[in-house]
């Protein structure tokens, strides 16, 4: 997409979200535009779906638009610019202070009334640490992956060990990036978190004995790395109200670096070791034992999970068990979740041949479904439609029951990196058995997804009454003419 397209397709979406007076946040994650907005009545949700660029819209603590990976990262900036100047220019309306503080009155009384929930706090919380370090997830582990072909097929032996360092020099120092992602996260000094966090991968901690045994570099990992760094946040915080404001600036960094770094290496990593060690553990003796069952449960729950946003505390035990053994098993299976989303979607294609409105949407969101990007279809057709999303979730259970299957007959696989799924997990898988067997074992969880998710929609997904009221074209009939004409004769 080039940048006069992006930039298009950010004014396109300006006006309908009120214009740049009604912004008051704008981030992104991986595939959505995210916006903070000051009214949410100015926002025309039909206009923003219809625009070519748009795969969908959520509302949850912000206003979320759907626009893909890599378009999105590329559209953002294009859509920032465009606020300021909209902000700045002599078209701008000015705003009162009273009427921002009403604005944000309300804006944060309907944010906290949806959403401000302890369980839905904490876990945006993590997913705001670990969301940013999705890119680097994804291009290491997309270079490990090229580095493994390489090794094992003995090619170009020169660049492997630069291939190497890529992909390895990142997951060497996520503590640090997990440490300052998490102080600015809890209201602390961001590299204080990141400081703290370095002790962890330091190698002299080799030379410290702690429980009666030498610690390891890297022992507790990214654990290790979030409590240490919400410990330096609240030790800062502790500080910055009884050191005195002359000392502060030599004070407080100090001691939260010195209380905080001792808790650290006397306890938080050696605790964090054993919790990490027991994550993987359990992650292994679950597919390991359970298999098929297991896979059926995650596979066929991740929807749902998703629907409540509880995915988001699956980000710090994805990146431990990368840690410990360079690939996830967790993810395949919870991405044939998406696998029995598109199958679903393709059989309300073919049961509802003359509703050409929904066709339309299924038609624009299937490739975006392959590729692993499920929100236009799940909130473009199965959610709404209701019986096609637990028909979906049936077909997410049967990929992921494939999936673990074979893990539990020892084809131990997973991704290399967290974030993309569908078919863009391809490049990412990694495991012990071979290329050939993991590609083979992951793409077929897709079609089995895929197979079932369409039978199980097909045949279960909608009763008689919901066929009589939805097959047909929601379109407006054109208005009758009141006066009768005599149709033409054939010539």
């Amino acid at each position: 997409m080039s940048t006069d397209k992006n930039r298009a397709t950010a004014a396109a979406i300006l006006p309908l979200v009120g214009g740049a007076d009604n912004i008051a946040s704008i981030a992104h994650c991986m595939t959505r535009l995210r916006i903070g907005l000051l009214d949410r009545s100015l926002v025309d949700d039909e206009a923003l779906r219809a625009l070519p660029a748009v795969l969908g819209v959520v509302e949850d603590d912000t206003y979320q638009i759907v626009l893909g990976p890599g378009t999105v990262a590329r559209v953002t900036p294009e859509f920032e610019a465009l606020v300021e100047e909209g902000r700045s220019g002599p078209a701008a309306h000015p705003v009162t202070a009273d009427e921002l503080a009403a604005q944000g009155a309300a804006l944060k009384a309907e944010q906290k009334a949806r959403n401000a929930t302890p369980v839905k706090l904490f876990l945006r919380r993590i997913a705001n640490i670990f969301v940013p370090l999705i890119p680097a997830l994804v291009g290491c582990g997309i270079i490990a992956g090229l580095n493994g072909v390489l090794t094992n097929a003995g090619w170009l032996p020169g660049i492997v060990p630069a291939l190497a360092a890529m992909a390895s020099g990142f997951m060497s120092l996520i503590a640090v990036f997990v440490g300052y992602n998490t102080a600015k996260e809890f209201g602390g000094t961001p590299v204080l978190g990141g400081a703290v966090a370095a002790i962890i991968v330091f190698p002299g901690v080799a030379k410290i004995t702690a429980f009666g045994m030498e610690l390891k570099p890297g022992q507790g990992g990214v654990l290790g790395a979030l409590a240490a760094a919400v410990l330096a946040v609240y030790v800062e915080k502790w500080c910055r109200r009884w050191v005195p404001e002359a000392l502060d600036v030599l004070v407080t960094p100090t001691l939260t670096v010195l209380i905080s770094g001792l808790a650290t290496i006397f306890g938080l990593m050696f605790l964090a070791g054993e919790a990490s060690a027991a994550i993987g553990t359990f992650a292994n003796w679950l597919l390991a034992t359970g298999g098929a069952f297991a896979g059926l449960v995650l596979g066929g729950l991740f929807l749902p999970l998703v629907m409540l946003g509880l995915h988001q505390a699956l980000i710090p035990i994805h990146t431990t068990l990368i840690e410990q053994s360079g690939y996830t098993v967790l993810l395949p299976i919870l991405a044939m979740a998406g696998a029995g989303q598109v199958g679903a979607a393709i059989a309300v294609y073919y049961r509802l041949p003359r509703n050409g409105s929904l066709r339309t949407t299924i038609k624009s969101a299937l490739p975006a479904g392959f590729l692993g990007v499920g929100e236009p279809l799940i909130y473009g057709v199965s959610l709404p439609l209701g019986r096609p999303f637990v028909t979906a979730c049936i077909g997410g259970a049967a990929g992921g029951a494939f999936v673990g299957l074979f893990n539990q007959l020892g084809v131990a696989f997973g991704s290399t990196a967290i974030g993309p799924s569908g078919w863009a997990l391809f490049p990412l898988l990694g495991g012990t058995s071979g290329w050939g067997a993991t590609l083979a074992i992951y793409a077929g969880g897709l079609v089995v997804g895929y197979l079932v998710g369409f039978l199980a929609t097909y045949f279960f997904g909608f009763t008689r009454q919901m066929l009589t009221d939805l097959n047909t074209d929601p379109a407006p009939a054109p208005t009758p003419n009141p006066t009768p004409t005599k149709e033409p004769a054939l010539t």
